[in-house]
C-alpha cells in the first residue's frame, strides 16, 4: 500500500522532467507531471521518494535507450519504466543494483566526500561513461542505443572488428585492456588495430573472449576491475611547473642545443600520466587551460603499472606487437609496438637484453645510425620523455639496436621505426620494470 501511495505521489509530481529537453522550466520549481504510463525508479529499485528541482539534474538515455536522471556529480538518480512493468522488490536481502554504467547506488559507498564541497587536491572523483562531453546535447548520437545490427566478425589481428560502440564505451574497453597490462596504446576511444591486437593477446592470457560490441559485458569488467573509465582529476603545481619546451625541433643539431626534451605543454604531460591521446584529453576538456592549478579535468583511470619477473620477450614483427613471457611460459604483458621498416630492418632471430637506462640521453652518429637530415657529425641529444628513444633504453645485445620510448605515442603500431623496438612511453617504463639484463628477445615475421 505504501508503494502504491508513493507511485502516484511520483506520477503526479515529476512528468515534465522526462517530457524532453526541450521542456522549459523555471528555476527552483519543481518539475510537474501529467503522465501517469511511467514511474521513476531509483537505483536501488525503489521509486524515487522526492521531485528533483529544476537544475538539480539532467536527462540522458542508458544503453536501453530508457531516459535517466543523473545529478552533477554524475550520478543515476533514476530511470524511467513504464508503469506497468513496476514490481516492487522486497526488502529483505538486497544487493546493491548497479547501473548500466558500473556506478553503485548513491550512498552504498563511502567515498568521504560530502555533496556540495568540492573534492581534495588529487582526489579521483569517477564520472560516468555515459556523460556527454560538455558540448554534446543529451540525446545525442553517442548516447543512442546501438542500431546497426550488423553480424559481428571474428576478432583476428588482421580483420578490424565491427563496432556498435560509442566512443565512450570504447574508451572503456581500452581501460580495461590497459589495467589488465595487455596495452592498447593510447587511450582515444577509437577501435582500431592496438585494441583488435589487445583482445586477441588477452585471450591467450586469460582463456577468455570479449565480445567487443557488448557494452554490458565491458563495463560490468571494467567496473570489476576498478571502477569507471572516465574519472576527474585536479592539476596540482608539480603538473603545471614543468620544465616545458616550447617545441620540439625536428632536426637532432639543434634538438643537441636543447638542455632537455621536456614535455611542450601540461596537457602533453598529462595525457602521458593518464596513457591517452592528446588531442582526447582536449576533447573531454574543451576550453579548458590545463595551466592553472587546481582545474579539475576530465581524464581515464588506467591501471597501475603491470609487476612480474619477464623472462622472454618476443617481438611479432608482422603483428607489430611486443609479448612478455614469464618463467613459466604465461604471458604477462602485451604492447603494441613499432618495429623496423623495410629499410632499417629489425634483427632476426635471438638476441638478448644488455643493459637498461631510464631517462637516458641520445648518441646519433650517422656512420652507425640512420641518415637524420643534413647531419653529418656525432651529435649527444639530451634526454627527456620528447627525445628520440623515449623516457627508457633497453639495450640489446645486437649493436644500435634496444627497446625504448617514444616522443610520439599516437603513432605506435600505426608506424615503423629505425630497426629498434618502440613502444609509448609508459608501456617500455613498464616494460623495463620488470625485465633484467640477459632476458631474451626473440624476433618474429
Amino acid at each position: 500500500m505504501v508503494d502504491m501511495l508513493k507511485a502516484g505521489v511520483i506520477v503526479v509530481s515529476v512528468a515534465a522532467l522526462l517530457a524532453g529537453a526541450s521542456t522549459s522550466v523555471v528555476a527552483n520549481e519543481p518539475y510537474g507531471y501529467r503522465n501517469n504510463s511511467v514511474l521513476l525508479v531509483s537505483p536501488d529499485g525503489d521509486l524515487l521518494d522526492f521531485t528533483p528541482e529544476a537544475g538539480e539534474v539532467v536527462i540522458s538515455r542508458d544503453r536501453m535507450g530508457r531516459r535517466v536522471l543523473i545529478d552533477r556529480y554524475g550520478n543515476l538518480v533514476a530511470t524511467e519504466v513504464p508503469a506497468e512493468t513496476y514490481f516492487p522488490r522486497q526488502r529483505e536481502a538486497r544487493a546493491p543494483v548497479y547501473d548500466d554504467f558500473g556506478s553503485p547506488p548513491p550512498g552504498w559507498e563511502d567515498d568521504g566526500i560530502v555533496p556540495g564541497t568540492t573534492p581534495p587536491p588529487n582526489v579521483i572523483d569517477p564520472q560516468p561513461l555515459d556523460e556527454p562531453m560538455p558540448d554534446m546535447p543529451y540525446g545525442g548520437p553517442d548516447m543512442a542505443p546501438p542500431v546497426d545490427q550488423t553480424p559481428q566478425r571474428t576478432v583476428t589481428p588482421d580483420i578490424p572488428v565491427k563496432s556498435n560502440l560509442s566512443q565512450l564505451e570504447i574508451t572503456a574497453l581500452q581501460v580495461f585492456l590497459d589495467r589488465e597490462g595487455i596495452s592498447p596504446g593510447v587511450i582515444d576511444g577509437k577501435m582500431g588495430q592496438n585494441v583488435n591486437k589487445a583482445l586477441v593477446a588477452w585471450q591467450e592470457m586469460t582463456g577468455e573472449t570479449i565480445d567487443p560490441n557488448n557494452a554490458e559485458d565491458v563495463l560490468e569488467r571494467l567496473r570489476l576491475s576498478g571502477g569507471l573509465a572516465i574519472t576527474s582529476y585536479t592539476i596540482t603545481p608539480g603538473d603545471a611547473a614543468g620544465p616545458f619546451v616550447a617545441a620540439i625541433p625536428e632536426d637532432y643539431a639543434q634538438k643537441a642545443q636543447l638542455p632537455e626534451l621536456s614535455y611542450t605543454s601540461t596537457a602533453e604531460k598529462l595525457a602521458e600520466k593518464f596513457h591517452m591521446d592528446e588531442a582526447y584529453l582536449r576533447a573531454l576538456n574543451p576550453g579548458v587551460d590545463f595551466t592553472i592549478p587546481g582545474t579539475i579535468i576530465k581524464v581515464v583511470a588506467p591501471g597501475e603499472a603491470k609487476k612480474g619477473e619477464v623472462a622472454r620477450i618476443v617481438a611479432n614483427k608482422g603483428l607489430k606487437q611486443v609479448f612478455a613471457y614469464g618463467a613459466d611460459g604465461a604471458l604477462i604483458a602485451a604492447y603494441p609496438a613499432s618495429i623496423g621498416s623495410a629499410d632499417t630492418p629489425s634483427p632476426s632471430g635471438i638476441v638478448t637484453v644488455e643493459r637498461i637506462a631510464f631517462n637516458p640521453g641520445y648518441t646519433y652518429n650517422p656512420k652507425i645510425n640512420f641518415q637524420q637530415g643534413a647531419n653529418d657529425k656525432i651529435l649527444s641529444i639530451p634526454p627527456g620523455p620528447n627525445g628520440p628513444v623515449g623516457t627508457v633504453w633497453m639495450a640489446l645485445s645486437k649493436p644500435t639496436y634496444g627497446i625504448h620510448g617514444t616522443p610520439e605515442p599516437s603513432k605506435i603500431g600505426r608506424t615503423q621505426s629505425h630497426g629498434c623496438i618502440r613502444l609509448t612511453n609508459w608501456d617500455a617504463t613498464e616494460l623495463a620494470k620488470m625485465v633484467k639484463p640477459g632476458v631474451t628477445v626473440e624476433f618474429i615475421d
